[in-house]
């Protein structure tokens, strides 16, 4: 990865967050973080990987309003990020990484707990 795409990324995880916390008033996107932001070389697609709070219709529908949401922050990044020459294309995704660590967690810790069968 370039200096130049980090560098972008980083720009955009900051804005989307800071659009999804001031600008997007739909309630299923309270509880959410932008974790991460993957943006192709060329830099005309940027999957957004979300943090959600709470069980997994919540997650949906909160995934489901920002899809919804996807012309409305595009239109308000243009507006904020005037140097960038082309705007990528937004891609929602929920992040998943913290689930995962926590069943490899849970299930390392199930391996080191002694059997109390006879």
């Amino acid at each position: 990865m370039s200096r130049r795409t980090a560098r972008v990324e980083d720009l955009l995880r900051s804005e989307i967050s800071w659009l999804i916390l001031r600008e997007v008033r739909d309630p299923r996107v309270q509880m959410t973080s932008v974790s991460a932001v993957d943006i192709s070389p060329d830099l005309r697609r940027a999957v957004v990987r979300l943090s959600v709070i709470g069980e997994e219709p919540e997650r949906l529908a909160c995934l489901e309003a920002l899809r919804n949401a996807r012309g409305f922050i595009r239109s308000r990044l243009a507006n904020r990020l005037r140097n960038m020459r082309v705007l990528p294309e937004l891609v929602f995704e929920i992040d998943r990484g913290a689930e995962y660590s926590q069943r490899i967690s849970d299930l390392l810790e199930d391996l080191h707990e002694p059997d109390d069968s006879p």
